[in-house]
């Protein structure tokens, strides 16, 4: 079997793994009742808002507010489209969304996520907050993983040694931690005690508006100065995050490393005289790719469903704060679309590994 069809076998199965997780999401939240309820109980509250709010008027008798009650509480049924069975609202959307057509949000707390106000698009909701993901979950991921590249090979050459014990510390320490309670005691010093981060990191919304309208009118002062204010906001959420996840990345590349580094094909070129660092990228490095490609590429593809509660702590508006409003509050286009793009990503990063292990690992042209 070629190459060619054995990619294109695969791209065709991670297609239907990808119409399949809509399709189910979709129905977890159409037959399970689960979103109807979270609309009803929403009903509900509104219309006793409502009626509290009519029942304060002057000279309203109760058969009209009753009246009026129930004309408001049919037009919400109507609007979130509860009169008509889940299967005839759910499934039009799950097709149209994988057509990337995504419905309009129904709640307004999902906007807002945003900063925006209804009506608006699922997908407008989903591309504002995904850059601020990315600035702050995906930036913080690539640094760890850089840092782990460079530095874990020196110890992986030095094993048992004082670096590699510190190393093997460090990372277990860090697996302990939630990244989230780190994130409050990182808030406290340098927010509180120390004054010199932002205490509140909603800012960041309307920084990263800057940023975008001056690239677009290539405003470079005003691009550089709205830069600088992402990076105000930005700073602190990075560096807590690359704290905790640097630990565990050292410690699995180092492992990964390891059994590469005791293998007889490395230690028969250190016998020849070879140098070490040519041992390193021909006989170790380039072994190990593939299994620190994998975690790597899929690492920073899971990253951009963002940390929920860490996004939590710094009020950071991302995608893991959209996903948790969206089921929460019950929005059914904004809970598949979440689904089909995360999804989506992760499909195309599993697509380009195995694009790249044919290329990396001649064992798999073979």
């Amino acid at each position: 079997m070629g190459v060619g069809t054995i990619i294109l076998r695969r791209t065709i199965f991670l297609a239907l793994a990808l119409i399949i997780a809509v399709f189910v999401t979709g129905f977890i939240i159409g037959a399970t009742g689960y979103v109807d309820n979270v609309i009803r109980a929403i009903i509900k509250e509104e219309v006793r808002a409502y009626r509290s709010a009519l029942s304060k008027m002057p000279n309203v008798n109760e058969s009209y507010i009753s009246s009026v009650v129930r004309e408001y509480e049919q037009t919400l049924v109507e609007y979130y489209g509860l009169n008509k069975p889940w299967i005839y609202r759910i499934i039009p959307l799950v097709l149209s969304t994988l057509s990337f057509k995504f419905g309009d949000v129904q709640q307004a707390s999902v906007a807002d996520v945003a900063g925006m106000q209804t009506p608006v698009k699922a997908s407008d909701v989903i591309l504002a907050c995904l850059p601020r993901t990315i600035v702050m979950v995906t930036v913080a991921e690539l640094i760890a993983i850089s840092l782990a590249l460079v530095f874990a090979p020196r110890v992986a050459y030095k094993v048992g040694s004082l670096s590699d014990r510190l190393v093997v510390v460090y990372a277990t320490f860090m697996n302990a931690i939630p990244i989230w309670w780190f994130a409050l005691i990182m808030i406290f010093v340098f927010g509180y005690r120390l004054g010199i981060a932002p205490q509140q990191f909603r800012g960041v919304i309307s920084a990263l508006n800057t940023v975008s309208e001056a690239f677009l009118k290539s405003d470079i002062a005003k691009f550089l100065a709205g830069f600088a204010a992402v990076l105000h906001y930005a700073w602190l959420p990075i560096i807590t995050i690359v704290i905790v996840l640097l630990g565990p990345w050292l410690y699995n590349v180092r492992a990964v490393l390891l059994r590469v580094v005791r293998e007889d094909f490395v230690t028969a070129a250190e016998a020849r005289g070879l140098p070490r660092e040519v041992v390193y990228q021909r006989y170790i490095l380039r072994p190990s790719l593939s299994p620190i490609m994998t975690s790597a590429l899929l690492g920073l593809a899971g990253t951009l469903g963002g940390y929920i509660i860490t996004e939590s702590v710094f009020d950071w508006p991302g995608m893991g704060t959209l996903y948790y409003v969206a089921i929460s509050s019950g929005d059914p286009a904004t809970i598949l679309g979440l689904t089909y793009v995360l999804t989506l990503v992760y499909v195309i990063a599993r697509l380009i590994l195995e694009i790249l292990y044919v290329a990396l690992d001649p064992r798999v042209r073979l």
